[in-house]
């Protein structure tokens, strides 16, 4: 569903007399004591507080919207708040019971049978998963790059990383299920995204991952993907813009997470998440399991790492299970910890646990070079046991440090012992398999000279001194290669980020290109397991350039033609040289550069940090069929090189259309068989919408049946919104207004000197490529921007700065209004204004005064003696399932009663106030915006 912002400043103003819905006062009160916050409704919450808006009688609370009052800081600087609601209602679990109940103050059904639980809160924190409608209004006061909303400083700058992990059984809990499952989760939390890699075993595939709080509330929840993970028994994920409370249940260690199956809907596993000391060291690990398949609820795991100069192996055991519960205090247990090779003792600790402190710590001292070379080939076990009456036993195999994150390489001149600046690149992803065996692919472009070597190696302990770990040139084939046997301390300082590929050419013998090898967090973009990234070199641009930096890149078309991208470069010298521009080019030709290489075709991101990723929605036509045909491009842009620094070609195939839509099955030629699989997958997607008799995948773009030429409808999570067209003002003299088309356009034919003029604005450095409405804009024009699928948005105004090519957007400044009630005359218009006097005052005096039964007003409307209405509450328009009547002067008002169904999945595709019984086909949430009685976001 749409979500719009809601943002209210803090008035000076006392508040108004408090009357009853829906006539509301427009002042908001006074916080208490000046502090920061919200004000909503007439009341006052303070900053990271969240509730359920309450709109009255006979209106109700609405348990199905959760607000949450954002910190912000106002343009002086002072905290102050805003307020977002979000309709969680689509966010709530699919239920396998025949008759879910709805029990009262919940917004989801539950099944009867199930425990009662706690009140239900919200199952995700505010707009958790619409960062795209955040950034477009928060944004606007930045330079204008693109619709992208997923930021690159939140996942590149590691000042405000840290690491959590969480060991996760069945538990002992009565209300949890007993298994063998155990699972290891790791969690990186850096600015607010938490990114998370579980590794399990004894466990089916998870169906979502689940986080909540003490109580037990659900805070978010992640659909596990397919092939979604590097490796089998792996999980990754990622949870977008967590909260300030949730990142402080995050650090306070009061967070829960678990993992749901199918066979366990409650979850089969679950821990809690904390911090470690040994987490930033951590290069092996292992997950431990009963030995005994009857001891259920039992596990742990071990995080292992080495000595930085010696060979001496320290670790810590964490384990759940191993002890029986008791009633007064613990008792100390003998615990035996073995290190294990083909069943043969080679280590041996001992040490006394308790229940309530069960975790164990040791340093196995001169580990000779047999078992550095078991370690890291996956040969160890690590068994730890309890002895007595109650013995129990874990074990499991001492393997490298399972990760979800890519080990990558930029090498470039600008990093070599003697820097270069030849404008070759090269690109490295490397894979640490569980056996010890390290796979590698290097891409090397631009080089003047040969390549002589390829090595893996160590930083220099003296200057320009080299020390070789590994010479990949004699394995080396067509881009690929293995090595075979590294030892233990190679692993670590490969994951520990200490490792440098160094590249020698003929011309530069001790390396012409070098980077640093380092792990990147886990993106969500799947891409990165399946292909090599695109090159990114100064050779590639037209012309060379010679530069010193390099970048790769990873790009992929998701099922909705959204382009996904990723980028990471290196050499280009510190963020206050300038920002770095990342831009797709199409060519203006097929198959060859046009006339203009310089034409922006998409702007993707400004970025100051060494990465930028984000989604784009809406490509057009071309640029889609370059991207099939391998003639598109993508280069980054620098201060010192504005027309591209860097450059790589790119090749996705694709049968897309504009606007990031795929073609409809009657408009491409597939088979009969293929059209039913694909309906027959639609159907089953919960995110897919059912509209007008035809399905429709999530995230795509149509226009209605019933109005082709000025409406737009997309399907967003099950509910479909439909927009009317607003038609931009056109900077020409001369408009035409096709029959096809709901909005007149300029004609098509220009003089001689527009043609000129517009050459020249697109050539020169002094105008601006803004791609919502894809036209070029000269130096100092001010304009509304138009941004698909919105259309005309009037309360933001773009500015083209010619100097720099740069499209800056902010917000519009209403004016301060003095009465008491104002109104926003058009629902386009930005800013409210003060209405007029009403013209039938002496009317209604008349009818007041009058001997018959009074009137009575309704907001700003009277209604006669028993007249009867559909209240319209701003802004949620009119509420067809309230009925209103007046009774001598009094206004009653009164819900739509509804018999109760019997049915699993009741719709109100008849009756959009009562639910009844209904096909399978018919089970989409479809909505229209503008005449929406259940208004799901708004905006005041």
């Amino acid at each position: 569903a749409q979500l719009l912002l809601l943002t209210q400043l803090l008035p000076g103003r006392a508040a108004r007399p408090k009357l009853t819905l829906p006539i509301r006062p427009d002042m908001d009160p006074l916080p208490p004591g000046g502090a920061a916050g919200c004000t909503f409704g007439g009341r006052f919450y303070a900053l990271d507080e969240t509730w359920h808006p309450d709109l009255g009688e006979p209106f109700g609370v609405m348990r199905c919207v959760i607000c949450h009052c954002e910190p912000q800081r106002n343009r002086r600087g002072k905290p102050a708040g805003k307020v977002n609601c979000k309709n969680m209602k689509q966010d709530c679990p699919v239920l396998t019971c025949p008759r879910p109940t709805l029990l009262p103050g919940h917004c989801c059904h539950t099944c009867p049978k199930a425990l009662p639980g706690p009140p239900e809160k919200s199952p995700a924190p505010p707009f958790s998963t619409f960062e795209y409608f955040q950034d477009k209004e928060d944004n606007l006061d930045k330079p204008y790059n693109d619709r992208s909303y997923l930021s690159s400083e939140g996942l590149a700058r590691d000042d405000a990383r840290t690491e959590f992990v969480a060991l996760l059984t069945s538990g002992p809990e009565p209300w949890h299920p007993t298994s063998s499952a155990v699972a290891k989760a790791r969690f990186t939390l850096l600015r607010s995204y938490l990114l998370f890699s579980i590794s399990y075993e004894r466990l089916g595939r998870p169906s979502r991952v689940r986080f909540s709080d003490p109580e037990g509330n659900v805070l978010f929840e992640h659909p596990v993907q397919k092939s979604a993970a590097p490796a089998d028994g792996m999980l990754c994920g990622m949870w977008r813009t967590v909260s300030k409370a949730n990142v402080q249940l995050l650090r306070g260690e009061q967070l829960r997470v678990s993992l749901i199956t199918r066979a366990q809907p409650s979850g089969e596993v679950h821990g809690h998440i904390l911090k470690h000391r040994a987490l930033f060291a951590e290069t092996f690990g292992a997950i431990l399991t009963s030995s005994d398949s009857t001891h259920l609820g039992a596990g742990g795991m071990a995080m292992l790492t080495l000595s930085d100069t010696e060979n001496n192996l320290h670790f810590i055991l964490m384990a759940r299970g191993l002890l029986e519960p008791s009633a007064g205090e613990s008792p100390r247990v003998p615990l035996r910890v073995r290190i294990l090779h083909q069943g043969q003792t080679l280590r041996e600790v001992r040490a006394n646990i308790t229940a309530e402190d069960p975790d164990f710590a040791e340093v196995l001292s001169d580990l000779s070079i047999d078992e550095l070379e078991w370690l890291v080939q996956g040969q160890l076990r690590i068994v730890a046991e309890t002895e007595g009456q109650h013995a129990r036993q874990l074990a499991g195999t001492i393997t490298t440090r399972r990760s979800c994150d890519t080990i990558q390489s930029v090498l470039c001149g600008a990093d070599a012992l003697l820097p270069t600046k030849t404008g070759a690149v090269g690109s490295a992803k490397l894979a640490l398999h569980e056996n010890g065996t390290l796979e590698y692919q290097v891409q090397v472009v631009g080089t003047a000279s040969e390549v002589v070597g390829i090595t893996l190696e160590t930083k220099p302990r003296r200057k320009s001194k080299r020390n070789v770990l590994f010479d990949m040139t004699p394995s080396y084939t067509d881009g690929l290669g293995t090595w075979q046997s590294p030892s233990a301390r190679d692993a670590h300082m490969l994951l520990q980020n200490e490792l440098f590929l160094n590249v020698a050419t003929k011309d530069w013998a001790e390396g012409e290109l070098r980077g640093q090898v380092i792990s990147l967090p886990y993106s969500g973009l799947l891409a990165r397991y399946t292909e090599m990234p695109v090159v990114l070199a100064g050779q590639l641009v037209s012309p060379p350039v010679g530069s010193g930096a390099g970048g790769h890149a990873w790009l992929s078309l998701d099922e909705h033609c959204h382009l996904h991208y990723e980028i990471t470069v290196a050499g280009l010298g510190r963020p206050s040289d300038g920002t770095v521009s990342a831009h797709l080019h199409g060519v203006a030709e097929l198959g060859e550069m046009g006339a203009h290489p310089h034409q922006h075709k998409r702007l993707l991101k400004g970025f100051y940090s060494t990465e930028a990723q984000g989604v784009v929605k809406d490509l057009d036509t071309d640029l889609l069929r370059h991207l099939a045909q391998g003639t598109a491009f993508l280069q980054v842009s620098t201060k010192a090189h504005p027309h591209g620094e860097l450059r790589g070609w790119v090749h996705i195939p694709n049968r897309c259309h504009a606007g990031g839509t795929r073609l409809s099955p009657g408009e491409t030629e597939i088979s009969e068989g293929t059209k039913a699989r694909d309906l027959e997958q639609l159907k089953k997607d919960p995110n897919s919408c059912f509209f007008e008799g035809q399905h429709r995948a999530h995230g795509t773009r149509w226009a209605p049946e019933y109005d082709k030429k000025c409406s737009i409808c997309s399907c967003q999570k099950r509910t479909v919104i439909c927009d009317p067209i607003l038609c931009q003002p056109l900077n020409c003299t001369r408009q035409v207004h096709p029959e096809d088309l709901c909005c007149p356009i300029c004609e098509e034919k220009k003089t001689g000197q527009e043609d000129v003029k517009l050459e020249r604005a697109r050539d020169s450095s002094e105008g601006c490529y803004f791609d919502g409405d894809k036209t070029w804009r000269g130096s100092g024009t001010r304009w509304h921007p138009v941004v698909p699928p919105f259309g005309l948005i009037k309360c933001a105004i773009c500015t083209c700065k010619g100097a720099t090519g740069e499209v800056h957007c902010e917000k519009v400044q209403c004016p301060r209004l003095t009465c008491a009630n104002p109104v926003r005359a058009s629902p386009s218009d930005c800013c409210k204004q003060c209405p007029a006097p009403e013209k039938n005052a002496p009317e209604l005096a008349d009818t007041m005064q009058a001997d018959g039964p009074r009137a009575c007003r309704f907001g700003r409307r009277w209604y006669l003696n028993n007249e009867s209405w559909h209240p319209s509450v701003p802004p949620f328009g009119e509420m067809k399932c309230i009925l209103c009547w007046c009774v001598v002067r009094e206004t009653h008002c009164q819900r739509q009663e509804c018999p109760p169904t019997a049915c699993a999945s009741p719709t109100r595709k008849d009756n959009p106030c009562c639910a009844k019984c209904h096909s399978p086909d018919a089970s989409s949430d479809v909505r229209e915006k503008v005449h929406d009685s259940r208004a799901e976001t708004w905006s005041r």
